[in-house]
């Protein structure tokens, strides 16, 4: 099981790569849904399971790195260091995570979930503390190498 699988497969007790919370999230971080896509096509597929162990240590330190960076510009930096921090992970409302994210990667997640944007909004809130926080063990950014073991 890659490190993506397991931080989600703890983040989200019961859960499997194919429910709609876990293909969100494997958009969000293994897919590059943050980063400026004015260029990229508007129809990206929708991802199945996540990327191969081969190439899914760049791809996701890069997603992780740019999620984390959004949260910071929104004005949540307190907040995402508690995720990677050692301690207790912040909460965080469904409303903060769509305006971190922005309403254009709201809309394409839910699409390709399945999910409505308001359920998307609050599972994701549930759940991307936990995941950021079971992807820095220790209690930073992991680094290329460490997400690859």
């Amino acid at each position: 099981m890659g490190t993506f699988d397991s931080a989600l497969v703890n983040a989200i007790p019961g859960a499997n790569l194919t429910t709609p919370i876990a293909v969100a999230a494997g958009a969000l971080l293994l897919g590059k849904m943050l980063s400026d896509r004015r260029s990229a096509p508007s129809a990206a597929p929708a991802p199945t399971a996540p990327a191969p162990p081969a190439t899914q240590g760049g791809g996701l330190l890069s997603g992780l790195s740019e999620l984390v960076q959004k949260f910071r510009t929104a004005g949540h930096t307190e907040v995402v260091n508690s995720w990677i921090g050692p301690g207790p992970n912040a909460p965080i409302r469904p409303e903060q995570v769509g305006a971190s994210l922005g309403q254009t990667t709201i809309s394409d997640l839910a699409r390709q979930s399945g999910l409505s944007e308001q359920e998307l909004l609050a599972q994701l809130a549930k759940v991307l503390p936990d995941i950021v926080n079971n992807l820095t063990p220790n209690g930073r950014l992991p680094t290329l190498a460490e997400i690859e073991h």
